[in-house]
C-alpha cells in the first residue's frame, strides 16, 4: 500500500498531463484574444513625437478614419508587413504609427531603412498606450472611425487579404 502512495503525485501529475492534450487537441475553433474595443471609443492619448514637435493626439486627426499600427525595430513580423503599410499610405490612408517599448534612434533607424507609411510617429516607451489599446504584442493594428470609435483591430502581421477584407472595409464605413 506504501508502495501506491509513493506514485500518487506521478499518476496525477500524467492525468493532468493527457487532460490538457485531449483540450488542446480538439477540433473545433479556438479562443482568441478579446477584441473588446471595437464599438468602443478609442482611448485618448497623448504621445511623445518621434522628432520633433508637439505630442501626437487624435486631434492630429479631426475628420475621418485613419488607421493606428503599433509597431517596433525589433519585432521581425513588423517587417513583414511594413510594404502593407506602405502601400495603404499610398491608397491614402493617414496611419499613425506607434513605436511601441522602442528607442527612438532604433524606431528611427527602422523607419528609414524600410521606409516611412506613417502620417506621424508616436512613442510609447513603456508601453502605456499599448495597454491602454489593449495590446498583446506587435505589430496590431487599430481603425478609427471618424466618430473616435475603433471599429476594427488586426492583432499579428497585415497582409493584402486581411487589408482587403478588415481593415479596409473598416475605414469606409459610416
Amino acid at each position: 500500500m506504501n508502495r501506491w502512495a509513493a506514485f500518487t503525485p506521478l499518476i496525477v501529475l500524467a492525468l493532468i498531463v493527457i487532460a490538457g492534450a485531449v483540450l488542446l487537441m480538439r477540433p473545433g475553433e479556438r479562443p482568441t484574444f478579446s477584441t473588446g474595443l471595437v464599438g468602443q471609443p478609442a482611448p485618448a492619448y497623448a504621445l511623445p513625437r518621434l522628432g520633433e514637435g508637439a505630442a501626437v493626439t487624435a486631434a492630429d486627426h479631426p475628420s475621418g478614419a485613419y488607421v493606428i499600427n503599433l509597431f517596433a525595430s525589433w519585432c521581425v513580423p513588423c517587417r513583414a508587413e511594413h510594404e502593407q503599410l506602405l502601400s495603404l499610405q499610398t491608397g491614402g490612408v493617414r496611419i499613425v504609427g506607434v513605436a511601441y517599448k522602442d528607442a527612438p534612434e532604433d524606431a528611427a533607424r527602422f523607419l528609414q531603412e524600410m521606409g516611412d507609411p506613417y502620417t506621424v510617429v508616436g512613442l510609447d516607451r513603456d508601453g502605456g498606450f499599448g495597454l491602454n489599446m489593449g495590446a498583446t504584442g506587435v505589430p496590431e493594428t487599430y481603425v478609427i472611425g471618424a466618430d473616435g470609435r475603433v471599429r476594427a483591430v488586426h492583432r499579428g502581421p497585415l497582409t493584402a487579404d486581411i487589408i482587403n477584407q478588415e481593415i479596409l472595409p473598416a475605414l469606409h464605413a459610416r
